[in-house]
């Protein structure tokens, strides 16, 4: 079949437009979001939570939607056009004397890159995307404290539990010998009911303490999605107490400064609009029976005079690094006041947690020796019920100062920037 002369620009328009295309569906970036595994019914290990924590987090899929537009940016950098190009048709056709005259005229117009803009929007991409990976550290570091906070309050309550079930059966077997002694005529009706009201009231410590821990765990569940606490393992913090440079949110700020000093050089660099570089093809018809003439045509366009208009992108860029390296500042110094802080932690819950212990092994001694008398009638029932009752509240508080040094170690590696 044989085209039209006239259909030649159209056609050669079309084909120009369809290359265009095709490079730019090349140059999206691939997806390539982790996919999000379900945990099994085996208990984690504190690392394993985080990881399933932030796999749940909204900071995840924001970090994947920040790492694919700087890698967007990247390819636009990388590309031989600053912007997308743009197809140009036109058609003229005579009236009255001029009938049957036609021109028609195709064409493309190609934006470039001004001098020096496109290695400094490279530039500018490669610090969005090294800002992106270090703004995810530093919300995995986030979320690690979550998860930490999480499951040493879990083992807390853990603990408080175990105790309160351990004093319940004491309760229970005392209850049950005072009651035999009581029909043997060895103690009075009163003694009983005592030692039945402690049995009931350590019922409902117990209870009290399983309602606690079903919360927590309730909400252990929804930041992790386990169902089973996680494994307690030994933090493990740095020898000396220096705030590091590899700390995850030291290396944000400092990538937010590199980041916005790129985006100012880039928007110094673009001052004003693209070049444009133009190509159209022409064909002219006279009319009459005349035959057509085709032509070819090049045109550049050169925006000048745009420093004006790019004064407030450039204002904005310029108060975003005074903003950045504000911020770097200010979090330094945070984070210096955290470490110490929980550095003097550490050492305070060492030292209760050992005298906690102490007291603790005292009063279940005394209990003890008090319990043996008990038995041997020489020591009243109600003096046996507080020493058993001085000695649960300090195995109680011993438990808890225990858990209070592990979180309290936990605070501190978190303050190192260290994950589980």
């Amino acid at each position: 079949m044989k085209t039209s002369p006239w259909l030649v620009p159209w056609l050669a328009g079309g084909a120009l437009a369809a290359s265009a295309l095709i490079c730019a569906a090349q140059a999206q970036p691939p997806n390539t979001s982790p996919p999000i595994q379900a945990p099994d019914a085996q208990a984690p290990s504190l690392a394993e939570a985080v990881e399933a924590a932030w796999l749940r987090s909204a900071a995840a899929a924001q970090s994947r939607g920040q790492q694919r537009l700087a890698r967007a940016d990247q390819a636009v950098a990388g590309s031989w056009l600053s912007a997308a190009p743009a197809l140009q048709l036109s058609q003229r056709e005579g009236r009255g004397s001029a009938a049957g005259q036609r021109e028609t005229e195709v064409g493309i117009a190609l934006p470039l890159w001004r001098l020096g803009a496109r290695s400094a929007a490279g530039q500018a991409a490669q610090a969005e995307l090294d800002w992106s990976s270090a703004a995810e550290a530093a919300s995995r570091l986030h979320v690690a404290g979550q998860v930490r906070e999480a499951a040493y309050g879990l083992r807390r309550l853990e603990a408080e539990l175990r105790l309160a079930t351990t004093q319940l059966d004491l309760m229970r077997q005392l209850a049950q010998d005072v009651d035999r002694r009581v029909q043997a005529g060895d103690l009075a009706p009163a003694d009983a009911m005592a030692a039945q009201a402690e049995w009931l009231a350590s019922q409902a410590q117990q209870g009290d303490a399983r309602q606690q821990l079903q919360a927590q765990l309730a909400q252990w569940h929804l930041l992790t999605g386990w169902t089973r606490l996680a494994v307690p393992q030994a933090e493990v913090t740095l020898d000396a107490f220096v705030l590091n440079d590899a700390h995850p949110e030291l290396r944000l700020a400092a990538h937010a400064v590199e980041r916005a000093q790129r985006k100012l050089a880039l928007a110094q660099m673009q001052r004003g609009s693209s070049p444009e570089l133009g190509i159209s093809l022409r064909q002219e018809r006279p009319g009459s029976g005349s035959p057509a003439l085709n032509s070819v045509g090049v045109a550049l366009r050169l925006p000048f005079g745009g420093e004006t208009h790019a004064q407030p992108r450039i204002a904005a860029a310029l108060a975003e690094v005074d903003v950045a390296l504000s911020q770097q500042q200010l979090l330094r110094d945070r984070l210096v006041a955290e470490l110490e802080l929980a550095r003097s932690q550490v050492g305070l819950s060492e030292s209760q947690a050992r005298l906690e212990g102490q007291r603790a092994k005292l009063l279940r001694e005394r209990a003890r020796h008090i319990d043996k008398a008990f038995k041997a009638g020489e020591t009243a029932l109600p003096e046996l019920l507080r020493a058993l009752s001085l000695a649960a509240q300090a195995e109680i508080a011993s438990e808890r100062q225990q858990a209070a040094l592990q979180l309290a170690q936990a605070r501190l590696q978190q303050s190192q920037g260290l994950l589980p």
